[in-house]
């Protein structure tokens, strides 16, 4: 068997690439291309509600706009700023104003107003759309004028407070698009800075919005190109075939930091990497096998493992995310009490337990392969029997949600979870909440009612008491899913690509960017 101290020991050198002196291509064309290497793939539905899929969100960002944008600086993450709505208030507790740019098109044409607000709130909102668990809950949108609405919650009895900072997040659609679904599907129509083209195979191309309403982008073309592999990324980085590459594993940031035409960023994100526990399927439908589990598993040689890719967190959200906190009884490694733990639930060293499938990914996260080996060979060390399944970003995607059966794939699931908001709720409802529990299946009444509790607080420091002192020390005692810590990203670019923004979530801005 495998050590712990054996994969950690070997896997330096688990991503060492070479031809790192290879130069960079010149752009060479007459217009402006920009090819960004993305490691998700798109979903081939282009309607935002259908999913809740990052490299699909991440792609969206580039072609829809928002009520208003959230920076997400860290230490800043209560910040608002205009984007399709210029100013918002709060009415009363169950009513939020927002008044809306004047001006603004869709890609089709048609002049955004009110009454696109009202058609993509309510259709997001709806209970029956795959991604309506990211929202508070139900909505009604008034259309005050054709530049004001009101998002009105009363008749769902939960504060419309929750909407302010998600109205960074849920892309708004045309009224046209929500009434026809089936074309919504087939093409993004939105109002940002580029609009949708085509796709061929794994590339999806985009042109300049010249009616865009924060000026025509410099930028005349972007290349979106699904590419799985880091190494691939990044040597395609280097010899000039991509200008942006997201994703790298940190030895790759730490090799092209010398690198005289490639430049590297790295960044907190919103997102945390969580072990998913199949809470609705035996063994871990018992919540001591699932403590048992987390005081198995040494985060600490996962954080050394990661290096510069991981910040050490015990929350089940970011630092990045409104509400965060270091949670007092957070499952800290003990073997004893997982040992003690397996016997009290009738497997006494792992005995009778069946062989327990852990679902991760390779490509999409820096180093999942390799701290997924070190989580095996420590559960094993107390007695669990665990089989490491590593799948490609598309099939890995496909398993990890639960699916048609309500179970889904395995016992165990590597899945991080990114969000561009701070709002914490666009994070805990989609997976804990019993209503949505999109992959880990857990049906917790206690852990339901807190969610709820914490989201119907109007203060926003009652708010953060909840979350602190009563629905995250729940979560940890009986620990749905493990969070292992909080991810770091990193990012290469062409050097003479300068006016990137980098959104802490993920999506990259490149409505300002140009070539020096």
């Amino acid at each position: 068997m495998t050590t712990r101290r054996q994969i950690l020991a070997g896997a330096g050198a688990a991503m060492a690439f070479g031809a790192l002196g290879m130069p960079l291509v010149a752009n060479a064309q007459s217009k402006k291309t920009v090819v960004l290497a993305s490691m998700g793939p798109l979903t081939g539905n282009f309607d935002p509600t259908s999913h809740t899929t990052l490299g699909q969100g991440n792609f969206e960002k580039i072609v829809f706009s928002h009520l208003t944008r959230a920076p997400m600086e860290e230490g800043k993450t209560d910040i608002l700023e205009p984007d399709l709505a210029t100013s918002w208030q709060i009415i009363d507790e169950h009513t939020i104003e927002f008044k809306l740019r004047e001006g603004v098109k869709f890609h089709d044409g048609k002049v955004f107003g009110a009454e696109d607000v009202k058609a993509t709130f309510e259709y997001a909102s709806d209970p029956s759309r795959p991604a309506a668990s990211y929202y508070p809950g139900r909505v009604d949108v008034e259309v005050v004028d054709p530049l004001t609405v009101r998002i009105k919650t009363g008749k769902y009895g939960y504060p419309a407070s929750t909407f302010w900072f998600v109205s960074s997040f849920l892309p708004i659609l045309s009224a046209d698009d929500v009434a026809k679904p089936d074309l919504l599907q087939q093409r993004p129509n939105g109002t940002n800075a580029f609009k949708y083209v085509k796709t061929e195979g794994d590339r999806s191309y985009l042109e300049a919005n010249e009616e865009y309403f924060g000026g025509r982008p410099k930028i005349d073309e972007i290349v979106y190109a699904y590419v799985p592999d880091a190494n691939t990324r990044v040597l395609g980085l280097m010899n000039g075939e991509y200008h942006i590459a997201e994703r790298l594993e940190p030895e790759q940031y730490e090799s092209l930091l010398s690198n005289n035409t490639v430049a590297v960023r790295k960044g907190l994100s919103t997102e945390n990497k969580y072990l998913h526990f199949r809470c609705n399927k035996a063994p871990f439908d018992d919540p001591r096998i699932r403590l048992a589990a987390a005081h198995a598993i040494d985060r600490d040689q996962i954080l050394e493992l990661m290096g510069d890719a991981a910040v050490a967190s015990s929350c089940f959200v970011s630092p990045m995310k409104f509400g965060y906190t270091e949670i007092e009884n957070y499952p800290r490694y003990d073997p004893e009490a997982s040992a003690r733990l397996l016997e009290e639930a009738g497997f006494p060293g792992g005995a009778g337990l069946p062989q327990l499938e852990y679902i991760t990914s390779i490509g999409f996260y820096p180093k999942t392969k390799e701290y997924g080996e070190l989580i095996a060979a420590m559960m094993m060390e107390v007695g669990f029997d665990v089989q490491l399944t590593v799948l490609e970003p598309a099939a890995w995607e496909q398993a990890i949600y639960r699916g048609g059966d309500g179970q889904g794939a395995g016992h165990m699931c590597d899945v991080g979870w990114m969000t561009g908001s701070p709002e914490p709720d666009l994070v805990l409802r989609p997976n804990w909440h019993s209503g949505a529990a999109l992959i880990n299946g857990v049906s917790d009444p206690e852990i339901d009612a807190s969610l709820d509790k914490e989201r119907g607080t109007l203060d926003p420091a009652e708010r953060l008491k909840v979350l602190a002192s009563e629905t995250f020390p729940l979560m940890a005692a009986k620990v749905p899913s493990f969070s292992l810590f909080s991810a770091v990203n990193f990012h290469g670019a062409a050097k003479n690509l300068k006016g990137v923004y980098y959104f802490p979530s993920g999506p990259i801005d490149l409505s300002k960017a140009d070539f020096a």
